[in-house]
């Protein structure tokens, strides 16, 4: 991998100001309305070496937020957080707000892009050594001009808050990236940035879920009519039935609840 540092200042290293909320869904929020615009306020927040966060909210995340206190605290601190999935999309339009859908695969590529001709090198951190090095060779090729300042796969049993996670936070800042693709899952991945920002680390984490994995070819993501058509999760199911099934049927019924309920007024968020 290509490395190139970048020295840091105390004073140098601020934390990132998302915009106000656009949308609220019961315990979620979206503060950001179209992947154009994220790019530019992550590639800026880069190159001033500003800590963040950026998450991308479905249907899964919030039945996990209404469960999850931890995951909550974590959303609620998020520098960033978009629309990911057809449904989010739909209740954010009903109540007026024209967001669009940005997805953590749909994000990586461009957003390399952007950082390369910002000068912005990235670390690349999740999945596995093989899916990873893989994704990254792929990055390369396609993006002329990226630099890759570090790239690694945590151990089994990770936790994301504690000791070897702090470690991490503190590699990846020392590469020099000002950009890390965190590829966890859900909630790993959101628990691991927001810990690593807290900790001041002048890095904007981006939660990109199974995009390396797409990107490496080492999964199928859904043909294009299935993206357009806003039934990816179809796609999804039909390939892996027995460990999406129950996280699908979950998400399905919070998304009819909203739609007959409307919003739950009667949560306490500060859980």
């Amino acid at each position: 991998m290509a490395e190139r540092g970048s020295e840091r200042t105390g004073a140098e290293i601020t934390q990132a100001q998302g915009p106000a909320d656009l949308v609220r869904i019961n315990e979620g929020r979206i503060n950001i309305a179209t992947q154009a615009e994220l790019i530019r306020r992550v590639v800026a927040d880069a190159r001033l070496h500003r800590s963040g966060s950026v998450f991308t909210l479905n249907l899964d995340h919030l039945v996990k937020l209404r469960e999850d206190a931890r995951f909550r605290t974590a959303y609620d601190a998020a520098t960033y957080v978009s629309a990911d999935g057809a449904p989010v999309v739909k209740i954010a339009r009903r109540q007026g707000h024209a967001v669009d859908r940005v997805t953590g695969a749909d994000l990586v590529l461009p957003l390399c892009k952007a950082a390369a001709a910002a000068g912005v090198s990235i670390h690349l951190f999740g999945t596995s050594d093989v899916i990873r090095d893989a994704a990254a060779r792929q990055l390369l090729a396609d993006v002329p001009g990226l630099v890759i300042a570090g790239s690694e796969s945590p151990p089994r049993g990770f936790d994301p808050e504690g000791e070897a996670a702090r470690g991490a936070a503190e590699r990846i800042a020392a590469s020099g990236a000002g950009i890390c693709f965190v590829a966890l899952g859900a909630p790993k991945q959101e628990l691991f940035a927001h810990a690593a920002v807290e900790r001041s680390t002048g890095v904007m984490f981006i939660c990109i879920g199974a995009a390396l994995d797409f990107i490496s070819g080492h999964s199928k993501r859904a043909p294009a009519i299935f993206q357009h058509t806003g039934t990816e999760w179809v796609w999804r199911f039909l390939q892996e039935p027995s460990r999406l099934g129950m996280r699908y049927a979950r998400s399905m019924a919070y998304y009819l609840g909203y739609l007959i309920k409307g919003p739950d007024k009667s949560r306490d968020r500060r859980g």
